[in-house]
């Protein structure tokens, strides 16, 4: 070959070279950017193409999917729809043509419009049998009856509030409502006036309510005196008190450390001495505020993140993380462990706390997704419980149940009694705002014991609320019975 030919010929293989790693950077390198990128229209078509898979609860579809008209200049063929949708809302989250997902819909997207990895067996398997490609489902842990129950509870009270409700055993979450709420359904396509109105009326700026904001895992409530049981947990594990029945040398009035201010409880009760079961039944702020500043912030934080404080937990939705600060004084301490100060929790949290009190002392990994499977209903996925932590001994933990179940039986939780069932609760107002000026929160915490010992479901209950004015009366007679017919709901479930 002459020496012109070679030079043609090697400037070609250099032509093929660079096509060739061009194509690789694209294929290999920037592909996950290409298929991201909000211009690139062919995911979105692709993704709205087909029916979504859906997201199931107890063997039902709560999600759908319709065909829509494709004139003009939509390309997009289906659309999502939802049963009960404001209802469930927390829990699917949204998918719209316009303006893309979030929640379940989001983080599971790949599964519920089939192009997931995991479901290349299927695809492949029905592009030979010529049927069209489908998404597959996600099946939740979610307990309908609870989740009725749960929102009924809210929506008849009227206010903003949340429920959460969790099997403590194994962590599944049974029931997750926020109220307000919204139907994703009004916005799931894409036009430019019926869409895109609803979207709009929803953003904070327009409704104050903020009915898209899911109250269950992003907001933090200042927890009240429900934070109380944690602090009591950090006293029977550091060793401070050694039963509920031992008297706390609690003096009347309270002075906090480091101060001349008075720690005060709601009314005349019978705080001075008291022993734990006592000042958890009448609410004592006295008693755990001492508790909390003679433990120390040091003890305090290190049992609350035993609980979950101060760590976002994924659902695998996104939870808010609780706070328990570092670095406080004695004063601070105190009032934090009575749940004010800059104590706070989203209603999860306090559905943790609760339920790792009932499963003796063992807390499990909240999750809300069962399994994730092909449209042909073979299992892709399957989530197992998970051992999150050990915030008490089982000693503790029953110590700390025949304390709650005082509460329920004899004190401020009355109203969360049920029929031949042994029933464990804390009640809570927190007061917040300057001076306490804004609307209070009512709180209510509890677990349901059946006869063989078992604890099926453990329930978080908040609601902001402009007549509660202490933690006694507004958290058992606002709350409890919400928490109430969410327990009923999953032990009737069960039979």
């Amino acid at each position: 070959m002459n020496k012109p030919l070679r030079r043609i010929a090697l400037f070609c293989g250099l032509l093929v070279l660079t096509l060739l790693l061009r194509d690789n950077w694209l294929q290999y390198v920037k592909a996950d950017g290409l298929k991201d990128d909000p211009k690139n229209r062919r995911v979105t078509i692709a993704r709205y193409s087909t029916p979504r898979g859906d997201i199931i609860v107890d063997g039902n579809p709560i999600t759908g999917s319709t065909e829509t008209s494709t004139s003009g200049l939509n390309d997009l063929k289906y659309k999502r729809t939802y049963k009960n949708g404001a209802m469930w809302a927390p829990v699917t989250g949204y998918a719209s043509q316009a303006f893309g997902a979030n929640q379940l819909e989001s983080i599971e997207d790949g599964i519920l419009s089939g192009t997931d990895d995991r479901l290349f067996f299927r695809n492949t398997l029905d592009m030979i049998t010529g049927k069209d490609k489908s998404g597959g489902d996600v099946v939740t842990t979610l307990n309908e009856a609870a989740q009725k129950a749960a929102w009924n509870g809210l929506t008849k009270q009227g206010g903003k509030g949340a429920v959460v409700a969790l099997d403590p055993s194994t962590g599944k979450i049974l029931a997750l409502a926020s109220y307000p709420s919204y139907d994703p359904s009004t916005f799931a396509g894409n036009s430019t006036t019926t869409d895109a109105k609803a979207w709009q009326k929803l953003q904070k700026k327009y409704d104050p309510n903020d009915p898209m904001l899911n109250r269950a895992l992003r907001e933090t409530y200042p927890p009240g005196s429900t934070f109380k049981v944690v602090t009591a947990a950090a006293a029977l594990e550091n060793n401070l008190y050694s039963s509920a029945d031992t008297a706390t040398d609690s003096p009347l009035p309270y002075i906090m450390k480091g101060t001349t201010t008075e720690l005060k409880n709601e009314g005349n009760i019978p705080c001075k001495n008291a022993t734990m079961r006592v000042a958890l039944q009448y609410s004592c702020n006295t008693v755990f505020g001492k508790i909390g500043s003679d433990l120390g912030n040091a003890k305090m934080l290190a049992e609350a993140k035993k609980f979950g404080f101060d760590s976002e937990q994924f659902t695998p939705v996104r939870s808010s993380a609780s706070v328990f600060s570092d670095n406080m004084n004695s004063s601070q301490t105190a009032l934090s462990s009575i749940g004010q100060f800059n104590t706070a929790a989203t209603p999860l949290q306090m559905a943790m706390v609760a339920s790792a009190v009932a499963n003796d002392g063992k807390l499990m990994k909240p999750y809300m997704v069962d399994k994730l499977q092909s449209s042909n209903v073979d299992t892709i996925a399957q989530t197992e419980p998970q051992e999150l932590s050990q915030p008490l001994s089982s000693k503790n933990a029953q110590i700390l149940q025949s304390m709650m179940e005082t509460v329920v039986k004899d004190g401020t939780g009355k109203k969360a009694q049920i029929d031949g069932v042994t029933v464990g609760g804390k009640t809570g107002t927190a007061q917040h705002g300057v001076a306490n000026s804004e609307n209070p929160y009512a709180w209510f915490l509890s677990y349901a014991k059946l006869a063989d010992g078992s604890s099926p479901v453990a329930v978080a209950v908040v609601i902001e609320d402009s007549s509660a004015n202490r933690d006694d009366i507004s958290g058992g007679g606002l709350a409890a019975p919400i928490a109430k017919s969410v327990m009923e709901a999953v032990i009737n479930s069960k039979k």
